[in-house]
């Protein structure tokens, strides 16, 4: 469950359809286009807005990041293939379980929501949208968090060997049985 530490990204769930995706298939979608600058958070929470009828207008659910991906809406929507934006880039961020909050949080006067910073803390104490914006004197750390997160997700941890036979690089790449393609006459590679 959320601890008082934990980076929260609130976001809009669209429809119901976006939530049993979530739910069954474990990811949720962003438009790279519109997309907030940090995804590497600790949790999502899924804000509902009105297409979810009674249960709409408020959070009821978070889940924990476990990381994320660029690719296409065509690759994650299938069965959209001709949709208008099939081919745009959209983050694909893969999560654990649906939790339930002991107690919903209503939209109160909020109309309109696509995303929101927020840490552990406000999201434990929150009963409001209103609640989960962070006061202006801790605004700074929190973008701090933001920053270091998000240069951690750039690092990758993989150590490669300076030299690599030849031989082997074309395996690991797949490519050696077409290297007969890139030969000129009696040449070697």
């Amino acid at each position: 469950m959320v601890s008082e530490s934990d980076l929260i990204l609130v976001c809009l769930l669209p429809a119901p359809r976006d939530m049993e995706i979530a739910r069954l298939l474990g990811w949720y979608r962003i438009p790279l286009r519109t997309a907030p600058k940090v995804i590497a958070v600790d949790y999502l929470a899924f804000y509902q807005p009105g297409s979810f009828g009674e249960r709409g207008g408020r959070i009821e659910f978070v889940a924990p990041v476990r990381g994320h991906e660029l690719t296409t809406r065509a690759e994650l929507l299938k069965d959209e293939s001709k949709h208008s934006r099939a081919n745009e880039e959209y983050f694909k961020v893969q999560i654990g379980p649906l939790e339930r909050l002991k107690t919903p949080i209503l939209a109160g006067k909020w109309r309109r929501l696509t995303f929101l910073y927020s840490t552990g803390e406000y999201l434990l104490k929150a009963s409001t949208l209103n609640d989960l914006v962070v006061e202006a004197g801790q605004r700074a750390s929190l973008w701090q968090s933001l920053r270091e997160r998000a240069e951690q997700s750039q690092q990758y941890q993989i150590e490669l060997p300076e030299d690599i036979d030849p031989d082997l690089l074309l395996d690991l790449l797949g490519i050696k049985e077409h290297l007969k393609d890139y030969l000129v006459e009696d040449e070697a590679w």
